[in-house]
């Protein structure tokens, strides 16, 4: 199994800093800084974009975190961690129609850190192939038939990483698959690191799961909402089935019990 040819997509990445920098980015948005992301999918596969939603827990964390510099008067470590508010969670989906392939491009540096996350909301059996590239072509991770996933991995060479999803199983049902990538960008040595830097960098990992949960919390929450619309609509049909062979029979009853008392003469 491999890639389909098809358009790709590169990142416009800026000089990297002397700190870590945490990012989080989707297949159509765009940040506030310069660093811009633009994916072009294959053929059948349509991105929508949700409306980002706040965490509480994730706002209060941030908030303790910024309390804690205000004490220590660091404007420096201050304006770092006020960085983590913009901590939207979104929900990025594709539909791969049915034989289709969808893949995506992502420009690594070595040593950079990379975690993919994705999940079939619906479709079929929920059930979708993914597999992800180096730049030699060699599989990092392929699963097959999956409903959900994460990989998390660490460049070992400079390029393009190709990940893509697979429909081509199907021949009916097109697949709709909830999926974000994430990472930690130019790692330096945590050594050199000064300890409110640590704790600004463990905060963002933590802040970083909380979103993939709630992420995978919502595309559940859709998941059961459906199959429970799709359960109550069998029932209002089946009962109305019912109440049609009800009154059918009945008619039935009474027209041959009309019959059967009725008294025939012959002239």
């Amino acid at each position: 199994m491999g890639p389909a040819a098809g358009p790709s997509s590169d990142r416009t990445r800026r000089e990297p800093g002397p700190r870590d920098r945490h990012r989080s980015h989707s297949t159509t948005s765009k940040f506030p800084t310069d660093q811009h992301r633009t994916i072009q999918l294959h053929t059948g596969a349509v991105v929508k974009n949700q409306q980002a939603t706040y965490l509480l827990s994730i706002k209060t964390m941030a908030l303790n975190t910024l309390r804690r510099l205000l004490r220590k008067n660091s404007r420096t470590t201050l304006f770092l961690c006020s960085l983590l508010l913009w901590v939207g969670t979104l929900s990025h989906t594709i539909d791969v129609q049915p034989g289709q392939v969808s893949c995506f491009f992502e420009d690594l540096h070595v040593d950079d850190k990379m975690t993919i996350t994705f999940q079939v909301g619906g479709g079929g059996h929920l059930d979708i192939d993914f597999w992800l590239n180096d730049p030699a072509g060699t599989h990092l991770w392929n699963v097959v038939k999956r409903d959900t996933g994460t990989f998390t991995f660490t460049a070992t060479q400079g390029g393009k990483h190709e990940y893509c999803f697979s429909n081509a199983m199907s021949t009916v049902s097109s697949k709709t698959v909830s999926f974000n990538v994430y990472g930690v960008m130019w790692v330096v040595d945590d050594a050199h690191m000064a300890p409110i830097e640590l704790e600004i960098k463990h905060l963002a990992s933590a802040l970083e799961a909380v979103k993939e949960e709630q992420q995978y919390i919502v595309v559940r929450e859709k998941l059961h909402r459906n199959t429970a619309e799709s359960t109550n609509d069998r029932v209002k049909w089946w009962s109305l089935v019912q109440t049609a062979m009800v009154l059918g029979v009945t008619a039935w009853q009474v027209f041959y019990l009309k019959r059967f008392f009725e008294v025939k003469r012959t002239i």
